[in-house]
């Protein structure tokens, strides 16, 4: 006697027993925010050279920036330097601005509250009480403390002390996408969960007493912000969820030959980062194969994409994924009108330029996020509107 087995269909091919959604979404920044040609004179204050005294100013105009936000900025003031005093003057004393460990006791103070209010928005415009969520998953490259901002969240969003934690650390500017791929397996496999995802980065922490370039052009970038999203399931065509987007599917791509193009390292007095001048070129020439190639996979040509949630990582940056997938000029102006309203946030930022889409997608429309990180790499999520 024989007998046949059946092979189960692999977990990978396997179709998902809920479909997971993000259902409700809030983005929040802090209350004070500058004028980005009033940030090259607080730069220009911290010591520099002569040289770049000059030319800071210019490179400041350049980042597409406008107006940025940070926790340790006071109110509007006739002398911008009196609108903070977390930095001083460069001396032979203190050369180097404060220490690390100065850096993480301000990110202690100021990064759960602002989560806290993009959380407590989202569970304001949730069905049900915060002590329905089931998971929490935070995001976060810009500080360190335990207890962490979860353990806070809980408290002050009054959340269920027995709710599962998952932190996502230290990723940079794609974390919040990885966030959203935790909470989609969370509800895959488990039809009743609700997943509440919170990234909160507070870049303007780091700013270095440096002239080296990276760290000049990352000090003309980076800002503050936070994000926070629900994920659940929608297990019938009679779902109440009668708006969001549904996760259709993500990439993540290690670009072969990039780890010293982008960098984020903890020094003695903050995290330093490396931005090599060559990543939109590596952008531009190697982004287009991996994503037509995850789009192909779900019978979605990238010309079928009606949105693009391009992180800004830079001007050039957003030209060169627009090069390399031949977008129309006007499918990146949400990247470029987040650069230029909030600047560079890092994680939470692909979530603002969502937000920009939301009513301009129709229902069964795709959207793609699409971020790059220290790796060099790609991680991106297709949702389809509903």
């Amino acid at each position: 006697m024989s007998i046949d087995f059946v092979s189960e269909p692999s977990f990978r091919n396997a179709p998902p027993r809920v479909r997971a959604r993000i259902t409700e979404f809030a983005t929040v920044i802090p209350t004070e925010t500058i004028l980005q040609s009033e940030s090259a004179i607080l730069a220009q204050g911290l010591g520099v050279s002569k040289r770049w005294h000059r030319m800071l100013p210019a490179l400041y105009r350049k980042s597409g920036v406008h107006r940025r936000s940070s926790v340790l900025l006071g109110p509007p003031n006739d002398d911008v330097f009196a609108r903070q005093s977390f930095y001083g003057v460069a001396s032979e004393s203190e050369p180097f601005g404060p220490s690390t460990a100065e850096r993480m006791r301000a990110y202690q103070e100021h990064a759960a509250p602002l989560l806290h209010r993009a959380g407590q928005r989202v569970i304001d415009r949730m069905e049900g009480t915060s002590d329905s969520i089931t998971h929490l998953v935070t995001v976060s490259c810009t500080g360190f403390c335990a207890p962490g901002i979860d353990s806070q969240l809980i408290e002050s969003l009054g959340l269920s002390h027995e709710v599962e934690r998952t932190h996502v650390g230290f990723m940079g500017c794609h974390g919040l996408i990885n966030g959203i791929r935790v909470a989609r397996s969370i509800v895959e496999s488990n039809p009743q969960a609700r997943v509440l995802v919170g990234a909160v980065e507070l870049c303007s922490l780091h700013q270095q007493y440096s002239e080296d370039s990276d760290q000049l052009v990352a000090s003309a970038l980076f800002s503050d912000g936070a994000a926070c999203l629900l994920v659940e399931g929608d297990r019938s065509e009679e779902s109440s969820h009668s708006q969001g987007w549904e996760i259709v599917s993500s990439l993540s791509r290690k670009l072969a030959d990039t780890s010293d193009l982008m960098g984020w390292k903890i020094g003695n007095h903050g995290f330093q980062m490396t931005l090599s001048p060559r990543i939109p070129a590596v952008i531009e020439a190697e982004l287009r194969r991996p994503i037509t190639e995850w789009l192909a996979t779900e019978q979605i040509p990238l010309s079928d994409i009606q949105g693009w949630a391009v992180h800004p990582g830079g001007p050039r940056v957003i030209d060169a994924a627009g090069h390399a997938l031949k977008l129309a000029d006007f499918m990146l102006q949400p990247s470029r009108e987040i650069l230029w309203e909030f600047g560079n946030m890092s994680s939470p930022t692909v979530l603002f330029i969502l937000e920009r889409l939301h009513s301009s997608i129709g229902s069964g429309d795709h959207a793609v996020m699409i971020a790059f990180g220290p790796g060099l790499q790609v991680e991106a999520i297709l949702l389809r509107r509903v």
